[in-house]
């Protein structure tokens, strides 16, 4: 039995061939979106990629490396994941609408979903409810279909109508309705969780889980495993009020302060993009910083700087609402590209 043959690279000029309808569809959903938020009185901004902190949430992963000073002294830096820490300190620095379109760099992930590099598209509200997020990702799924020509958007068999109403539920709503798990049940007044007492969920759903699992590890396989499949059928679904402990950059939903002012959205069960009620309370960021870096100290043996810089900054940030956006993923499936290298110009090899 003969083995099948390699893809040829992407620069060959047949493969080429077949992805340039995909990459043109591509610059006219960048410049309708553009064009929607220039409307809205946005301004683009450009962020650094080059970064003190690539971000500090546990399970995220960055590429690092030496800057040589004029001295020939290396200073350790590192690709953002995000633009988010240079987003907010433009906020302090006074701006009110902002956008971007930043490539970013994510460490170890890679597959139909997941590039090393790719374009993530971030914009903050300033004084205004992190609800109003969620009314503008419906906007950008309309005109990326319609930029792209297509009535529907898709992803492999599963398919979503951008013009359909929102679908939007809280986690605990999504863990009752998939899972049969009572996600409330194992988190505190205070929003401290129990492992034991979602462990104790799990086994009644029937669902496995090992001894040594921590809450957060047994929140993300129902997420995965049973949740996130059924997001963004038919219609765009936001996935609202994560818990507070998964919520490192939001505030606290004023009501309940087990929740946060953290949402998700889907289409087509695919994760398009993280919003937020912003965190600007300085110490308590700190707080979490450090509590998500002892956590990835623990599971991956490394930890990130805090951006003092940032901290500082986040004392004069006003109240404000932003969330960041996959682009790739959105051409992906407002183009029915079934992998995201089909929607880059010049994936990585």
């Amino acid at each position: 039995m003969t083995s099948p043959e390699p893809a040829s690279p992407w620069w060959t000029p047949s493969r080429h061939a077949d992805r340039r309808p995909l990459l043109l569809a591509r610059n006219r959903i960048q410049a309708g979106l553009r064009s929607w938020l220039a409307a809205e009185g946005f301004t683009e901004v450009d962020p650094a990629a080059l970064q003190v902190s690539p971000g500090n949430e546990a399970h995220l992963h960055a590429f690092g490396t030496d800057a040589i000073g004029n001295d020939g002294q290396p200073r350790r830096m590192y690709l953002h994941t995000s633009p988010e820490f240079a987003m907010k300190k433009l906020l302090a620095a006074g701006e009110t609408r902002i956008h971007a379109f930043s490539h970013v760099w994510r460490n170890r992930e890679r597959g139909a979903l997941h590039s090393p590099e790719f374009t993530m598209l971030e914009w903050y509200r300033v004084g205004e409810p992190y609800d109003v997020l969620m009314d503008d990702c419906a906007a950008f799924l309309r005109l990326a279909a319609e930029a792209a020509g297509a009535r529907e958007l898709r992803f492999r068999d599963r398919t979503c109508d951008p013009s359909a109403e929102p679908e939007r539920l809280s986690v605990a709503e999504a863990f009752s309705r998939y899972a049969g798990i009572d996600l409330l049940a194992s988190i505190a007044p205070d929003g401290t969780t129990s492992a034991e007492a979602l462990a104790a969920e799990l086994a009644r759903a029937g669902i496995r889980h090992a001894t040594d699992d921590t809450w957060s590890d047994m929140l993300s396989r129902v997420l995965v495993e049973k949740v996130e499949p059924n997001l963004g059928m038919g219609r765009m679904t936001v996935l609202d009020r994560y818990p507070a402990a998964e919520a490192a950059l939001a505030r606290p939903v004023p009501s309940d302060p087990r929740l946060a002012e953290r949402f998700e959205v889907y289409a087509c069960g695919v994760e398009l993009a993280n919003g937020f009620g912003e965190l600007t309370n300085p110490a308590e960021q700190r707080r979490r910083f450090e509590a998500e870096m002892a956590e990835k100290e623990r599971v991956y043996g490394e930890r990130y700087p805090i951006d003092e810089d940032f901290l500082a900054a986040l004392a004069h940030m006003p109240p404000a609402s932003g969330i960041a956006m996959g682009f790739d993923r959105l051409v992906m499936l407002a183009t029915c590209a079934p992998r995201i290298d089909d929607v880059i110009w010049a994936p990585v090899g």
